[in-house]
């Protein structure tokens, strides 16, 4: 990206950095000059390539290990973190309508979907309200919800009830929360549709599928990690953004839904 977006040498701590959207923030925000904080929860995938970045692992489940993160974050790369992308998330693959969905399976996506989400934030405020003002000038949250949080997502109501709470729960409420404790702070979202990730290769060798969910795109054509991770650096950037607070990116192709496909019928 040719474009200065003024974020040589802050500090971003993303979540989930292993991942396909994860993997392609780090690049991007590496090839931007960003001081990168890299979380894992056991897999490093491709992350040891990226030169100078900090890999930290944390189960983001747990208060005290999301805690100790922050505190690991600011020791080891050069101060507190200004910028927190929370991009992990699970989707369970498979198909479990409500009524026969597991409480476990339930409990578990929230936990990691949504309750880690609350913590992460919660410990990054924390830190924040101390940080000196060079880190609190660019403080913002960065959510990566999903077009399941808008449209829904039958059989997968639990993945879809977690994005949703990100995109329409935290996002409005932290972006009047932050600005207590850093002014310029912003909290927006970023909502992808399908992506082509290592997470949805299964699904979307599919064609008969893709063609479905393609149905109500104009652009007829499934995202590239890329689309998402440029678009949430023009969100994180101060010098592009910095009056934008409290909204979601929908980053889908211009989707207006989804098809019903009912049984029985063609």
């Amino acid at each position: 990206m040719s474009l200065d977006l003024g974020l040589q040498d802050v500090h971003v701590l993303i979540t989930g950095a292993a991942g396909g959207i994860g993997f392609s923030l780090v690049q991007t925000f590496a090839a931007l000059g960003a001081r990168i904080t890299a979380h894992i929860n056991t897999n490093r995938g491709a992350l040891d390539t990226v030169p100078n970045i900090t890999i930290l692992q944390a189960d983001v489940r747990s208060e005290q290990s999301i805690t100790d993160l922050f505190a690991q974050a600011a020791n080891q790369n050069g101060g507190p973190v200004s910028i927190l992308i929370v991009n992990h998330g699970i989707w369970p693959t498979n198909d479990a309508p409500i009524s026969d969905m597991s409480l476990d399976q339930w409990q578990n996506t929230l936990s990691v979907n949504l309750t880690g989400p609350f913590l992460l934030c919660k410990a990054y405020l924390r830190a924040l309200a101390t940080a000196p003002d060079s880190v609190k000038d660019h403080a913002n949250i960065i959510f990566i919800g999903s077009t399941a949080g808008k449209f829904g997502e039958a059989t997968h109501g639990d993945y879809a009830a977690s994005k949703a709470a990100l995109m329409y729960g935290l996002t409005p409420t932290l972006k009047n929360e932050i600005v207590k404790i850093a002014p310029r702070g912003r909290v927006n979202s970023v909502n992808p549709g399908w992506v082509a990730t290592p997470m949805a290769e299964e699904t979307l060798k599919d064609e008969a599928f893709v063609s479905r969910a393609l149905q109500t795109t104009p652009l007829r054509k499934v995202a590239r990690v890329e689309d998402v991770s440029r678009q949430v650096a023009v969100l994180a950037s101060q010098v592009v953004s910095g009056h934008v607070s409290g909204v979601n990116v929908m980053v889908d192709g211009g989707m207006e839904g989804r098809v019903l496909w009912l049984a029985g019928r063609s």
